[in-house]
């Protein structure tokens, strides 16, 4: 946001010209943990309140709509689950590497910074595409429009292949396919990683299942369809993998100490910012969490590895 005025005494006012001061203490008790919440008053201009050019935030897609309030990393565990699934990749200087849908490219720095000898990305919104290109900086490193479940890429191309937080938004088929086309470009002994969402716990009765899945969906405004941790296992065995690891974490996505440690203070303390200033946002950013909330005894990240024999 452009510019700073001061406005009462120990207050920060962030703004423009001609800003409505406004001051946001009990919105911000509302997003921040008591420790956290701090004595804002925000300068709240016209042009500055609404996405421009102005964004149905109550019809968007809840990644999108957090991408857009600036939140970075949208996977269900989070980076530590992210960094656990790469570590167990052991993605080196001869791999050959693809990522089904990149997203924001968060985890794809991260592979690129292990400096594979290959890296591909296959994403289908030409946006994210554009993001991601922008780190795309060496030899043998793309990013190409397409489906993860038909990329086009050559049988057997990649040593590793691994997507987060995209199946869970798939149907049953859709699972497979991308699943079975990440075998088809595994070379033998090459690795697959997941980063999705479970329920717990693996005895959890379908109707239960059923029921948070279609409170989520009706939230996100996108199909969310997590499956038991079992069940996320028997895909992979069907499709022909071995599964060599798995990990947990706390689905916490948009619990404030999450959002820190994910996206670091400044750019968190931002993101509330924004929801803050966009009543709409605000209003589905706080539905998203409740959501999360309601049902956190029964949702977790999951990570699992798994080889092509």
């Amino acid at each position: 946001m452009a510019g700073s005025v001061a406005s009462s005494p120990g207050a920060t006012c962030f703004g423009a010209i001609e800003p409505d001061c406004t001051p946001v203490q009990p919105r911000m008790k509302a997003l921040f943990p008591d420790n956290l919440a701090m004595n804002y008053t925000v300068c709240t201009p016209v042009s500055e309140t609404h996405f421009s050019p102005p964004d149905p935030a109550h019809k968007m897609p809840g990644h999108w709509l957090l991408a857009r309030l600036g939140k970075r990393v949208l996977r269900p565990g989070g980076l530590g689950l992210t960094r656990i699934m790469l570590d167990r990749l052991g993605i080196g200087a001869r791999d050959e590497v693809v990522e089904f849908a990149p997203g924001l490219g968060v985890t794809a720095r991260l592979t690129l910074n292990r400096q594979p000898a290959s890296y591909t990305a296959v994403e289908r919104d030409e946006a994210a595409a554009a993001t991601v290109r922008r780190y795309l900086t060496g030899p043998r490193q793309y990013c190409q429009l397409g489906s993860a479940e038909q990329t086009g890429l050559p049988d057997q191309s990649a040593t590793v292949v691994y997507g987060e937080a995209m199946l869970t938004m798939q149907g049953a088929a859709q699972k497979r396919r991308i699943i079975n086309e990440a075998f088809r470009l595994l070379k033998p002994g090459g690795r697959y990683g997941i980063h999705e969402l479970t329920f717990t716990p693996d005895d959890l009765p379908e109707t239960v299942q059923e029921d948070i899945s279609r409170e989520m969906s009706r939230s996100i405004h996108v199909g969310a369809r997590p499956l038991a941790t079992r069940d996320w296992r028997t895909l992979l065995i069907e499709a022909g993998f071995v599964v060599q690891a798995e990990a947990t974490a706390p689905m916490l996505l948009l619990e404030p100490r999450r959002l820190i440690r994910d996206e670091g203070f400044f750019p968190a303390l931002r993101f509330f910012l924004n929801a803050l200033l966009n009543a709409e946002a605000r209003k589905r950013v706080g539905s998203m969490r409740q959501i999360f909330r309601k049902h956190r005894a029964h949702l977790t990240a999951i990570s699992f590895v798994a080889v092509k024999p």
